[in-house]
């Protein structure tokens, strides 16, 4: 097959939609594909809805080795704002979304997802088939509009590091003091590290150490503020910003950890909370998104409201009283990883839904 990808931005940027994207990309290369990428340069919202006003798919896709003659056309909704109006002009192959989350989804007043949701309602309208990361997302995009396309259920790639950690190692690490909390998203305010830092405010500054991996370039902003709000109320000594790390730091935090949270306000799936119980980390998420999809409330981890730092401080308490549980959870978590489907699996998946629509 010929495919396209269009993204935004760069197909190596740290965060678990594009890891989807680029290990998607690697899989259908390896199967023989041609996958090109076509690339729209990062922006605000307003301006990528002004792209609207040429076809930018087919500007962008000059720049292609194939100039832009594809089998099968792959958008990662990201894109939508930018795209409304090029998928409505003729196209000569059919276009798949590949969707993440839905923006009108995520937490905000509700005036500014009424507008999101018209916009991506539009967008929604505009492709030829869909897929999904969770059941969620699925359920959410058949909440906004019946549209009886084509579809496929694939979930995100969590077993890049394969056989991480063995249950004996899971109990040794177990033992050690204080509770090592890990924090593994991007700096920004949908991930929910200000719920953390709250309830860690809560708790005796010896009774834990909390390392935070992830980019604090994506809202520097926001970065700031938590940075501030660790100085401020003296956790400086137990709180560590470390930036984006990959593959072998990222895998010595992973090993090094007891307990894994994001309290992010929403995901479409959560990829890392899977990736974190391949290293026998129990992971507490939120109740809104798909990370009940991963997280069982008290047996693999816990589910929280968002933005309840109380609730959380007491999880994390009970966490760091209560080890034999600790480990129970842990090992739970471990055994959760171990029953999802490969990334083979799932994106094998992907290459027969795209295979149908060229006969």
């Amino acid at each position: 097959m010929k495919l396209g990808l269009l993204i935004y931005g760069s197909l190596d940027t740290l965060s678990g939609g594009y890891l989807y994207d680029r290990m998607l990309v690697d899989y259908l290369r390896a199967q023989g594909d041609t996958v090109e990428i076509i690339s729209l340069p990062w922006r605000n919202y307003a301006a990528h809805l002004t792209d609207n006003f040429y076809n930018v798919i087919a500007s962008a896709a000059k720049q292609s080795p194939s100039g832009g003659k594809f089998d099968v056309l792959i958008q990662d909704e990201l894109n939508h704002p930018s795209l409304i109006a090029a998928n409505r002009r003729p196209h000569p192959y059919p276009i798949i979304s590949l969707i993440h989350h839905l923006r009108c989804s995520e937490l905000r007043p509700k005036w500014q997802n009424d507008f999101y949701r018209i916009i991506e309602r539009k967008y929604l309208h505009s492709v030829d088939g869909f897929i999904f990361n969770s059941q969620t997302t699925k359920g959410v995009v058949n909440g906004l509009m019946d549209h009886g396309k084509p579809s496929v259920v694939a979930f995100p790639p969590t077993d890049r590091f394969g056989e991480a950690i063995s249950e004996e190692e899971i109990i040794t690490r177990a033992e050690k003091l204080p509770l090592h909390i890990l924090f593994l998203g991007n700096v920004m305010e949908r991930k929910g590290l200000h719920t953390l830092l709250q309830a860690l405010t809560i708790l005796h500054p010896s009774s834990f150490i909390l390392d935070i991996v992830g980019s604090l370039t994506t809202d520097p902003t926001y970065a700031k503020q938590m940075q501030d709000f660790v100085m401020v109320n003296g956790l400086s000594s137990v709180v560590h910003f470390h930036g984006s790390l990959n593959n072998q730091p990222l895998i010595e935090k992973l090993k090094a950890a007891h307990i894994l949270v994001v309290p992010s306000s929403y995901e479409g799936f959560g990829i890392v909370y899977l990736e974190g119980m391949g290293f026998g980390l129990p992971a507490i998420g939120t109740t809104l998104g798909a990370a009940s999809e991963v997280i069982e409330d008290g047996v693999t981890g816990f589910l929280i409201q968002p933005g309840d730092a109380h609730s959380l401080a007491t999880k994390l308490q009970g966490m760091n009283e209560r080890r034999d549980l600790l480990i129970q959870m842990s090992i739970a978590a471990r055994s959760r990883y171990k029953r999802q489907p490969t990334w083979n699996q799932t994106a094998s998946e992907i290459r027969d839904f795209l295979q149908s629509f060229l006969s």
